[in-house]
């Protein structure tokens, strides 16, 4: 049974909820360690495509780290080698996760959304890497990811003055993907979910894959050229000649996400 996350199976979408909401869903390690079990397995379950992260409550997707829980000294041997809520460090997921965020998503909340593939925002929510103000440093990722995702210049201004950013802005910045309503936001999560899914799972993961590892190289000649396993596997799938011949028969496909 787990004790600081919920999760909820619905056909080949997981939703996972971090349910922490006395402490804003801050996390301390045995619920990263919890949050990590859960991602390990979505990602070794065939039947599950698509996961949709969010926050237990209205007022939190994740405040960060749990500076109380640190502060009165407690346990850090928990600690996850896939980093901060099973996320920040586990780079070889090609399954895309969604962050729904309802409400704040300060310091290592943020790296968690960060992390993930796309960010649904509530009109609430309000994003930020505050670690400068009290002597830290966003090392989850935060640092890394952010000046990738919205450009040098704007993630400069958030990182070095530690400031906050409401969802509309988070839209415009090209933090999340859409803003919405807050008793919208599970729903629109899903639509996305289902959006996905309508797509070819290997292809999805196919194309995650090259689009992130694509980045560690220094010319579009060199990531076109590049290894990936998720495009092999994709190639020689069922669904490679599936959607071609749905296509020329004017139907819907039939995803099964199955080596042929």
């Amino acid at each position: 049974m787990s004790e600081f996350c919920t999760s909820e199976r619905d056909g080949r979408v997981l939703t996972v909820t971090i349910n922490r909401p006395e402490v804003m869903n801050a996390l301390h390690p045995p619920a990263n360690l919890e949050m990590s079990e859960v991602f390990d397995e979505f990602e070794r379950d065939p039947e599950l495509w698509v996961a949709i992260l969010t926050g237990a409550g209205d007022r939190a997707f994740s405040a960060g780290n749990d500076l109380k829980y640190t502060a009165r000294g407690g346990d850090r041997s928990m600690m996850p080698k896939t980093g901060f809520g099973g996320l920040t460090s586990r780079f070889k997921n090609a399954k895309p996760v969604i962050a729904a965020v309802n409400g704040i998503a300060m310091g290592g909340g943020f790296e968690i959304a960060l992390a993930c593939d796309l960010i649904i925002a509530s009109e609430n929510a309000i994003f930020a890497l505050p670690e400068p103000r009290v002597g830290l440093a966003a090392l989850a990722g935060g640092l890394h990811r952010l000046p990738r995702q919205i450009g040098l210049k704007q993630a400069m201004g958030m990182i070095l003055t530690g400031k906050r950013v409401d969802a509309h802005e988070a839209v415009r910045l090209g933090i999340a993907n859409e803003v919405v309503a807050r008793d919208q936001l599970m729903k629109t999560a899903r639509r996305w979910a289902d959006e996905i899914l309508e797509c070819a799972p290997l292809s999805v993961r196919a194309s995650k894959q090259s689009i992130l590892d694509g980045l560690n190289f220094a010319s579009v000649e060199e990531a076109m050229a590049a290894h990936y396993d998720e495009v092999h596997g994709m190639i020689r799938s069922q669904d490679f000649i599936e959607g071609p011949r749905a296509f020329a028969e004017k139907r819907k496909p039939n995803w099964t996400g199955s080596s042929r």
